[in-house]
């Protein structure tokens, strides 16, 4: 068997299989290639049903020739820049546009454009026919104030068309920015007159905040001053209120302390009461002790009386003893008796005395330890002292045939006044004035006349 033959068919074989393989396309995952093969259209990318694989035949060899054509499946945006529009009024103004896309359907996209360049073409088409039809329907103020809404007009006016091209809008077309064309100040004059109303709100809202703080910082004020009134009387009522405290409690505190005299005035008088009745006791019994003692006493002396007769009686009965002894014996016996009858003498009297001694004493120590007693006392005799000098006074001054002016606030000054008429010390004041008056010349020729006066009055001169 030749061997040629066979390394040339091996060798158009690897051939052939290289070729093969060099025609396999993997489609990237962003993007859709669809394949034209005859009468049929494929579509190859991630998530297709055809996968993501396939072999690109040149168109020229029949049956499997195939042409591609390659879209993108990510987003993608188109941008209208300076853009010429106009409002309802004619009003020329530029606009800047913005649109995202994403192809939904890549068999009608194929099937309408020949390339991604072409369908961005016709896509900027339909967003521009859309944009200058609604913006034709407003005017030029209104578009600038409501930017927001024109996007979502955008949107639902050209949904329709890109459906038909196999797109859809991912988001609201957006109106970027509107300005003056050239040669035009339109929207500088209205953005001018935003800013004066801006101004003239802001100013208005300024005044208005100014209103509201001033009305709160005068209510603020009232409110201020209502609480400290409201403390103010608080302070007075609770200040008041204390002070009727205080006052109730001294109005007290005075009827405990005239309560407390009254006791003391009580308890001076029991003790007075209880002096009183002790004395006339220790009396009582002194005089009970002086008569029981004088009774002893005259017991004693007829016991010694009758002892003597006895002794005397014995004397005379024993006659014949010796007389010396009957009389020392008498003797004897009147001597005992005298002195049993001295001795009981002075027994009694020791016996009154120390009894009058015993109860000064103990009168005394109940006196002396009652200092409102020893006071009561003393005002009493005070009193009484007084009242003896007053009578003796009244009858000495109702035998008197005086008349008193008083010019003192009393009566009682008045009468003290003039008895010191009575007294050695107005004639000695008096004896006073007059050797005063006799050392000055005025004083002398006073007395002189006086004297004179007093020489041709008496009865002696007249005789003469």
């Amino acid at each position: 068997m030749p061997i040629l033959p066979i390394s040339l068919g091996v060798i158009v074989f690897v051939i052939i299989l290289i070729w093969v393989l060099s025609k396999r396309r993997i489609v990237a995952p962003n993007v859709v290639h669809i394949v034209q093969q005859g009468k049929r259209t494929i579509s190859y990318g991630s998530g297709k049903p055809a996968g993501n694989v396939y072999y690109k035949w040149p168109s020229w060899i029949p049956i499997i020739g195939i042409t591609v054509r390659e879209l993108p499946v990510s987003n993608f945006d188109l941008d209208l820049l300076e853009y010429d529009a106009y409002d309802k009024d004619r009003l020329p103004f530029k606009v800047d546009i913005k649109a995202f896309f994403s192809i939904t359907d890549t068999n009608v996209a194929a099937a309408k454009v020949e390339s991604f360049a072409e369908l961005k073409d016709h896509l900027r088409g339909i967003v521009q026919g859309a944009v200058r039809s609604i913006l034709a329907k407003s005017d030029l103020e209104t578009i600038m104030s409501e930017r927001s809404q024109y996007g979502e007009e955008f949107t639902n006016s050209v949904r329709e068309n890109l459906m038909q091209w196999g797109v859809q809008c991912t988001k609201h077309i957006e109106l970027m920015d509107v300005r003056d064309s050239t040669g035009s100040s339109v929207i500088e004059n209205i953005m001018a007159k935003k800013k004066s109303d801006i101004e003239k709100e802001s100013r208005i809202v300024v005044a208005e905040n100014n209103q509201k703080a001033s009305q709160a910082e005068i209510e603020a004020k009232q409110i201020v001053e209502i609480r400290q009134a409201e403390a103010f009387q608080k302070v007075g009522e609770r200040k008041a209120e204390s002070e009727k405290n205080v006052g109730i409690a001294q109005e007290k505190s005075k009827q405990e302390v005239q309560e407390e005299a009254k006791l003391t005035k009580t308890k001076e008088m029991a003790v007075f009461e209880v002096a009183t009745v002790r004395k006339a006791e220790i009396e009582k019994k002194a005089v009970v002790v002086n008569a029981e003692a004088a009774k002893d006493a005259t017991i004693i002396k007829a016991e010694g009386e009758k002892t003597s007769a006895e002794h005397i009686a014995n004397a005379t009965k024993v006659k014949g003893f010796a007389d010396a002894d009957v009389i020392q014996k008498t003797k004897a016996a009147e001597a005992e008796g005298i002195k049993a009858t001295s001795l009981a003498e002075a027994e009694g009297e020791k016996a009154m005395q120390l009894a009058s001694v015993t109860a000064q004493k103990e009168l005394a120590a109940a006196i002396g330890e009652n200092q409102g007693y020893q006071q009561y006392l003393i005002t009493i005799r005070q009193v009484e002292a007084q009242q003896a000098i007053g009578i003796e006074q009244a009858k000495n001054i109702g035998h008197a045939d005086i008349k008193i002016i008083s010019n003192s606030g009393t009566i009682g000054e008045g009468i003290e006044g003039a008895t010191k008429i009575f007294s050695s010390k107005l004639g000695q004041d008096m004896a006073s004035t007059l050797e005063g008056l006799a050392q000055t010349e005025l004083g002398r020729a006073v007395l002189d006349k006086v004297l004179a006066k007093k020489d041709e009055a008496s009865p002696s001169k007249r005789a003469q």
